[in-house]
């Protein structure tokens, strides 16, 4: 099965336009067309029936996706040494970078979806890890904060390593595009599901955006079949994906088929909290 492709192209033409209010919105929506209906009842409907799908943007272009893969790439090949400096484990790594061997997958600890995993038929199951995750990642947070919050290490001051001068305009920018392609999927399933345009996204400002790139290092764990990150669920609303340099991403829909995903180049990845993934790789990669 290949993942959707939706072209937001259209939607971002007249979004500005669309009325938060559902009375207003639903004459709008009329008004425009009936594209503008199919269209957010395909992108709702497949976030409700497969938890993923695949996005054009036109403002996250091929090219802003290869310069945050070239700067993270630089990064990860850094020594041990250098990236043990932007470690933050006081804070949880919720800031800065987050060493191999720390990160330890949900289905090696958790019993529960071990039993749901062996149910599965074979061809579905995933390949079950042997000890935390040998990937590397960095943590970086994207957007505006709140001014009072009860939870500081999730709004902790960002880490920067040193001789990355490009660093901060790099990572907030490519954060910022893909918040954006967020948010203007999140408008057009709450269309989709006969919502208010901001029913999702009004949850979602100074929440603590992450934009959190992993790298693996194939000279260490090179071995084939190795697993980077183990079968897991993600915790956020939405989690989205620049397209990677690596083949070996396969996530679980809904209906519990394993599939692998290819992103086209100039697409991104999004999916629902509930999809979980796991990653084989074959260098450092990010």
């Amino acid at each position: 099965m290949e993942i959707p492709v939706i072209d937001l192209s259209r939607y971002l033409e007249i979004a500005d336009k669309l009325s938060t209010d559902p009375v207003i919105l639903s004459g709008q929506v009329e008004e425009v067309g009936s594209w503008l209906s199919e269209l957010c009842k395909e992108v709702s409907q497949i976030l409700r029936e497969t938890g993923a799908l695949v996005v054009k943007d036109p403002r996250c272009t091929a090219e802003d996706n290869d310069k945050f893969i070239d700067m993270v790439e630089k990064y990860f090949e850094r020594p041990r040494e250098f990236k043990l400096l932007q470690e933050r484990s006081h804070l949880h790594y919720q800031v800065g970078v987050t060493p191999e061997g720390v990160e330890v997958p949900r289905s090696l600890v958790d019993e529960e979806m071990q039993k749901k995993l062996k149910a599965m038929p074979k061809e579905f199951q995933p390949s079950t890890p042997s000890g935390p995750d040998p990937k590397w990642r960095y943590m970086w947070r994207v957007g505006p904060r709140p001014s009072n919050t009860r939870f500081k290490e999730l709004n902790s001051e960002p880490v920067i390593p040193e001789g990355f001068p490009e660093w901060k305009d790099t990572m907030d920018s490519w954060g910022c595009k893909m918040i954006s392609a967020i948010e203007a999927v999140a408008e057009m399933a709450a269309i989709g599901f006969g919502l208010s345009k901001d029913a999702f996204t009004s949850l979602m400002k100074q929440g603590p955006h992450l934009l959190a790139p992993t790298g693996s290092d194939l000279s260490c764990y090179g071995q084939e079949g190795t697993v980077f990150a183990g079968y897991h669920y993600d915790l956020n609303f939405l989690t989205i994906h620049g397209r990677s340099r690596f083949p070996g991403l396969n996530i679980w829909l809904r209906n519990g088929q394993k599939i692998e995903v290819k992103v086209p180049s100039g697409c991104l990845l999004i999916q629902t909290d509930r999809v979980v993934d796991c990653r084989r790789m074959h260098g450092w990669h990010a």
